[in-house]
């Protein structure tokens, strides 16, 4: 059985899913600071190319992946892109996510399944190449994925986001435990983020009247980047980003009912933008 060792960041191969903008391009270019040499994916060619010759301007490693995270074997070829690159990697980032604003009801079943083929099977296939990656290597790995506050506390709107989200924490908590009990040198990492300053409301599509937006507070994407490399470097089981998260997840387990009637009420219009929704 190989041990699992953590190493500094300027000694790791770092795999990042959603790796063009929001949280996954932040981390990518502090992990990059650090001195880790990095593989990014996303569907994005365009943007993973200019992101990674800036890095390799500045001296640093990294090479892309374009790819759908919600194939299995596109998340392959980024596993063995990592191997033939450098000969494997340390940790892996599942950060690939997307959202839709609508209610359940409006909400078309294709729309519905291609976010879970994003959001949850992105995880699980990402999860699945990662894992069976460290259990053969010397040192073992570290499997990040990238939850929500809404994993335990869903909303109106987010109905669809929140049900994705609540299976990647469940799937990570038990996939945690399996490899506990085979004693795999792997450990499992979930990353629970507040209202993040991101791109991601102006990538959705909107079944509103107006375009969706992230409810506020929004909290600076660098602190998601920080708790994500935190986790590369040192054991982290589940950890919430935002304390405006940390406290609506104490409310809504404190008082369930009164959080219903408070989010049904409040959220469809705090959710909403003003401004007209997207033409794509």
């Amino acid at each position: 059985m190989n041990k699992h060792l953590f190493k500094p960041l300027n000694q790791q191969v770092i795999v990042i899913t959603g790796a063009s903008s929001g949280i996954g391009l932040a981390t990518a270019r502090r992990a990059a600071r650090e001195g880790s040499r990095l593989v990014l994916a996303s569907r994005h060619e365009e943007a993973l190319r200019e992101i990674c010759k800036d890095i390799k301007n500045a001296g640093g490693e990294a090479v892309y992946v374009v790819a759908d995270v919600g194939e299995q074997a596109d998340m392959q070829r980024i596993a063995d892109t990592a191997i033939e690159t450098f000969g494997g990697f340390d940790t892996w980032v599942n950060n690939a996510g997307v959202v839709v604003f609508s209610e359940l009801k409006d909400l078309p079943v294709d729309e519905h399944q291609r976010l879970f083929q994003t959001n949850y099977w992105g995880v699980v296939h990402g999860s699945h190449v990662a894992t069976e990656h460290f259990k053969q290597r010397v040192g073992g790995g570290t499997l990040i994925n990238v939850a929500s506050i809404n994993s335990e506390m869903p909303v109106p709107i987010l109905g669809a986001y929140s049900a994705s989200k609540a299976a990647v924490k469940a799937f990570s908590e038990v996939l945690r435990m399996e490899l506990m009990n085979e004693k795999a040198p792997v450990k499992v990492s979930i990353i629970m983020p507040s209202g993040i300053s991101t791109p991601i409301s102006e990538h959705a599509r909107s079944h509103m009247e107006d375009q969706g937006k992230v409810l506020p507070p929004m909290y600076d994407v660098e602190l998601v980047a920080s708790t994500i490399l935190k986790a590369a470097r040192r054991p982290v089981r589940n950890i919430t980003v935002g304390e405006t998260g940390r406290l609506s997840m104490l409310a809504w387990s404190l008082l369930p009912t009164l959080m219903d009637h408070v989010l049904s009420r409040t959220l469809p219009k705090a959710q909403s933008s003003g401004k007209p929704k997207l033409p794509h």
